[in-house]
């Protein structure tokens, strides 16, 4: 019996489990962001992901369930406990913070305003797009160290929601249209979030009057 040459051996990744899916989820997510929906199949994310068909099924589940991961994925802004941001005045502060949610934009390029546009969506990605929305917006009340002079968070949380309807523009602007560069996003979304906070607070101190 011949020996197979150990150079045209298959090589195999032996993965821990939260890293195959994470593997799995990376590819899925390049395909759905260049791809409709109905256009993608789940034998395109195996061969993308360089596996088995049945190891998606076995991680993640069905195509729908791997779609709803990557929308999870893809519009969920990461907690910025390790991301070193300015302190200071509003303006400082408000910088820091849009320079961080930009570069997180960044990173996921077009698959993220496909994603997080949300158009013509069902309802359970309507659900995922919320809870990223309200979820976005603590962080950015928190990365500006945000607190607002009458203390009602409901405010500033609706507040900072509206805005992130203009991020969402501004991202579809730059990564898709191409009209804007990062820096005037950044310049934009700064003079529009210390507008936004400074409005809540005026609000706040008007209501104690």
């Amino acid at each position: 019996m011949r020996t197979m040459p150990a150079s045209s051996a298959p090589k195999w990744n032996r993965l821990e489990p939260d890293e195959r899916r994470t593997q799995i989820l990376a590819s899925a997510v390049r395909l759905f962001g260049d791809k409709p929906y109905a256009e993608v199949s789940m034998s395109d994310v195996a061969a993308s992901a360089g596996v088995a068909r049945g190891l998606i099924h076995h991680y993640i589940g069905s195509k729908r369930d791997v779609y709803l991961e990557c929308v999870r994925f893809l519009v969920t802004v990461p907690p910025i406990e390790d991301v070193h941001l300015p302190t200071g005045s509003l303006e400082e502060r408000a910088r820091g913070s849009v320079h961080w949610l930009v570069g997180v934009i960044e990173t996921h390029g077009t698959a993220w305003v496909s994603m997080a546009s949300g158009s013509g969506v069902d309802e359970q990605v309507a659900q995922i797009l919320d809870e990223a929305d309200d979820l976005a917006a603590e962080r950015v009340l928190d990365a500006t160290a945000f607190e607002g002079r009458g203390g009602d968070r409901r405010i500033a949380t609706s507040a900072v929601r509206a805005f992130g309807g203009m991020v969402k523009a501004a991202g579809r602007e730059w990564l898709v249209r191409g009209t804007l560069n990062r820096e005037q996003v950044e310049t934009l979304l700064t003079d529009v979030l210390v507008t936004v906070l400074g409005t809540v607070d005026a609000m706040d101190e008007s209501r104690e009057r």
